[in-house]
Parts: C-alpha cells; sequence; structure tokens
C-alpha cells in the first residue's frame, strides 16, 4: 500500500501509522483521514498484526488538530462534515478489535487530542503539550472531545480545560490521567515500540473481548455490564489460547498465543 499523508509500517506484530505532514504540524486533512482509515482496514484483515501505534512525524506534533485555515468562511453544512469526518476517525480507533496506542510526541491540540483520546492508550513524551484549544478561536471541540475528556478525566477538570482552552504538559496531563504513562524524548520510540510488542504477545481475543467489555460497559448499567462480562469471559474461556496459558503457566514458560 502506498501513502502520501502517512506512513505505514509493520512489525514484531505491531503497526505504527505516522501522520506525515510535519510541515503543518501533522494537522488532519480530508486526506490524511481517509489514508488512516484504510491503514486500519488493513489491520483489521491481517491476522499477523495484534496492536496499532498512532504517532506523528518529527518531534515538534503528534497532531495539531485540523487545519484552522480551511475553516475560515465554514457555514454549518461544512462544519457537520468536518465534525463527521472526525468522529468517523475516532469511531474508526475505538471500534478496532485491536488495542490501538497514541503515542504523543510534541503538541497534540484540539482534534489531535480527540483521536488520541479515541486510542485505548497514550503514551506521552515528556516534551508533549495537549490541550483542547477550540475555544480561543471561538469554536469546540467537534471530534469527540467534550464527552472523551469528561469520561477519562471527569467533568470538572473538563470543564476547565475546555473552557480556557490552555496547553498543559505531559505531566500534568499523567496526574489528571489523560495518558497513562511520560517517556523522556531520547527514548520515547524505543520504549513505544517494546511496549506495544509486549501487547502484541498478550492473548488477541482476550485483548478483542476486554476491549469491547470496556468501551460497551461504560455506556450500560452495571446490571447489564455484568452480564456482558460473563458472556465475554465464556467465549474467552473456550479459546485454545486459554489452555496455551494454563500449559505455559504449569510448564513454566512463556505462552505462544495465537489467537485461537
Amino acid at each position: 500500500m502506498e501513502f502520501k499523508y502517512i506512513i505505514y509500517e509493520k512489525r514484531d506484530g505491531v503497526a505504527t501509522i505516522t501522520l506525515n505532514r510535519p510541515e503543518a504540524l501533522n494537522a488532519f486533512s480530508k486526506e490524511v483521514v481517509e489514508e488512516v482509515l484504510q491503514a486500519l482496514e488493513d489491520v483489521r484483515n491481517d491476522v499477523n498484526l495484534r496492536v496499532v501505534v498512532l504517532t506523528g512525524a518529527g518531534e515538534k506534533a503528534f497532531s495539531a488538530g485540523a487545519d484552522i485555515k480551511a475553516m475560515k468562511g465554514m457555514n454549518a453544512l461544512k462544519a457537520r462534515e468536518l465534525s463527521l469526518m472526525g468522529e468517523k476517525l475516532c469511531l474508526a480507533l475505538e471500534n478496532l478489535e485491536k488495542p490501538v496506542i497514541a503515542a504523543i510526541n510534541g503538541y497534540a491540540l484540539g482534534g489531535g487530542l480527540e483521536v488520541a483520546m479515541a486510542c485505548d492508550l497514550r503514551i506521552a513524551s515528556e516534551n508533549a503539550r495537549m490541550g483542547q484549544t477550540e475555544i480561543n478561536i471561538g469554536l469546540i471541540p467537534g471530534w469527540g472531545g467534550t464527552q472523551r475528556l469528561t469520561r477519562l478525566i471527569g467533568a470538572t477538570k473538563a470543564k476547565e480545560l475546555i473552557y480556557t482552552g490552555k496547553i498543559i504538559d505531559a505531566k500534568t496531563a499523567e496526574q489528571l490521567g489523560l495518558v497513562n504513562m511520560v517517556v523522556p524524548a531520547e527514548k520515547f520510540r524505543e520504549t513505544v515500540h517494546q511496549f506495544a510488542v509486549e501487547l502484541a504477545q498478550k492473548a488477541p481475543v482476550a485483548l478483542k473481548v476486554a476491549k469491547a467489555l470496556i468501551n460497551k460497559g461504560s455506556e450500560i448499567s452495571l446490571d447489564a455490564a455484568l452480564a456482558l462480562e460473563r458472556e465475554g469471559f465464556g467465549v474467552v474461556a473456550s479459546t485454545k489460547d486459554l489452555q496455551e496459558g494454563v500449559s505455559a503457566f504449569i510448564e513454566k514458560r512463556k505462552p505462544v498465543f495465537k489467537g485461537e
């Protein structure tokens, strides 16, 4: 597959999608979104790929979000189309049946942060800076920011960040629970890949079911969520991977999971 706006690599069971517009701080355009969606479809169909890393080229930005210059003169219809474009990408990341890691280097602003929040996990370089900055140009988040940020860090802090449009550093984001870990800049790429490889060695079916249960469970009652968990537990218990895991534990060796 050939791409113009992203770099798509496969190694050690990990698919790395790199937003490749460093001159524009890796801002999302329609073309960028379409290419990322194509790559995600390839990941979905490739049984050898078990984890996705989404990151940005260069050291300045993961993504500065949507192209602000393109918003000049934008009417309600065009705004809705822009919102739907971002929603489609975020939902594709959220609903992919494999873990997705956002590797945040530099700025993750506006839509960039919203895309990162649609990933399962977020690892930030110590030079990362994040914010829902839409209010600063008279706008609000339109790619799920008002909803996902609230679910991640709570309504009070989400309101503070969205109302003020301020940019926070990586350590503050970690303290808020917005990112999972902060890594020294010089070890960032290596640490992210090692973490992704470690995740890729886990049981694929168990990861798939766990992701679905966590995502769905937050939207329904506890009783209904527990019922889903029971069903999911039964499904995973019937896999060959479980038997491999049990055998490896007894034999004191590392399990080799095949997604069966």
